[in-house]
């Protein structure tokens, strides 16, 4: 391990139950930098996570470097993973974190071997990788990395302006394989935001990265997900949304009203009730037929969306039902493109990225990052994807070991 100079001492004495059975628990550490919070570093045994799902290709893979989640977000739906370690969906959720120190070591030996198909992988499905912690782990460049190295097509999504930091690591990325972000940006309120996701970075401030990433020449859309009924749902707040993201650059905007599994629910109708009581009743009538809001309530919110979204010239995104990130651009946009078993298609070189000015950030964009015309060399059959390139590019933060701002450091 790159940070192997540094003493590790195993400390499960006192952990929490479910901790305690783990055999992988490193220690667990508290410091005055992050108040309140636990850090439980372990080391992992797998970096990527199948999920099988209703995608159009037989496969998705996530990698989560975290479990839980300092940007407390009341209605996460993640929060339920937490209690498979006997800690509870609601405070442990936001305080007590669970680190996999050694992820990208894992995932390079996984990524090497002759069976992976370089299928795309999505990161920020389930927990947010750049939450506030990342700034000391530094996880995600060796991630990033390690995909890129080994031609595997990347998506992000994040609430996390620390996505900033990799923007240099993310652009070489990107002429490697494709590379797909998204920032998830819910609330134009400042008040409500800072109240239901009090953990997170400012709206404003999420916005300023996703205008960071378009100046780097990367498509970013904008998660616009989870609307809240009867508090964010209003014709005016989506229209502002909307004409914001807009402004900053967003190159597709995709939304979904709020999912409150039974634990989750719970927990967001406390703070609910601490916060805007007088909608307690509606919420349980309106969530009384399980965690979804019921169809009539999902159709009158297309309805109300679809045109705004067409009036500011945002395109709709599409989510990948496999992970819930972001679709991939290394996949089809529809089953009816799906290649045949065994079929190619001629490889492009690709462009170098554009470099845009701060003024110039376009109104509109066609989407999703290169798209299939820039990486168009992709394969089926038994569940393998390639990647063509014309020619090498020079390999700086990929190949080399990376710099010490960086490089991983535990507490």
């Amino acid at each position: 391990m790159r940070w192997s100079s540094q003493e590790l001492q195993t400390e499960q004495v006192g952990a929490l139950p479910g901790l305690a059975r783990l055999n992988n628990l490193v220690r667990s550490v508290q410091t005055p930098e992050f108040a309140g919070i636990t850090f439980h570093e372990i080391l992992c045994k797998s970096a990527l996570n199948h999920v099988p799902g209703q995608s159009t290709m037989p496969f998705g893979y996530t990698i989560n470097p975290y479990r839980g989640c300092s940007h407390a977000c009341t209605y996460c739906f993640a929060r339920t993973t937490h209690q498979y370690l006997d800690l509870d969906a609601g405070k442990d959720f936001d305080s007590e974190i669970i680190v996999k120190v050694n992820v990208a070591e894992v995932l390079r030996k996984e990524l090497a071997k002759p069976t992976w198909g370089r299928h795309p992988v999505a990161l920020g499905t389930n927990t947010d990788p750049y939450q506030r912690a990342e700034g000391r782990y530094r996880l995600m460049p060796g991630i990033i990395a390690a995909l890129a190295d080994s031609k595997t097509p990347i998506s992000i999504l994040t609430k996390g302006t620390l996505l900033r930091r990799d923007l240099d690591l993310l652009v070489e990325a990107s002429e490697h394989v494709p590379v797909d972000l998204a920032m998830s940006i819910a609330i134009y309120d400042d008040e409500l935001q800072q109240s239901v996701e009090p953990g997170t970075p400012t709206t404003k401030a999420r916005l300023a990265t996703v205008t960071a990433v378009r100046e780097r020449g990367l498509d970013c859309g904008v998660f616009l997900m989870p609307i809240l009924p009867f508090l964010t749902d209003t014709r005016a707040h989506l229209d502002e949304a909307l004409r914001r993201a807009k402004a900053a650059g967003a190159t597709s905007v995709l939304y979904s009203g709020l999912n409150l599994k039974p634990a989750v629910k719970d927990w967001y109708l406390l703070w609910l009730a601490r916060e805007h009581p007088e909608l307690v009743g509606r919420y349980r009538e309106l969530y009384a037929g399980g965690q979804y809001a019921p169809k009539e309530y999902r159709t009158w919110l297309a309805a109300r969306i679809k045109p705004l979204i067409r009036a500011h010239g945002l395109e709709r995104g599409i989510v990948d039902p496999a992970t819930g990130g972001l679709r991939s651009s290394a996949l089809p946009v529809s089953p009816e493109r799906m290649p045949t078993s065994g079929s190619r298609t001629p490889a492009s070189p690709p462009p170098a990225p554009r470099v845009l000015a701060a003024s110039s950030v376009p109104a509109a964009s066609s989407g999703r990052g290169p798209g299939p015309d820039r990486w168009p060399s992709l394969e089926t059959g038994p569940g393998v994807i390639t990647w063509a390139r014309a020619a090498e590019a020079p390999r700086s933060l990929i190949a080399a070991e990376l710099p010490p701002d960086l490089a991983p450091t535990l507490f």
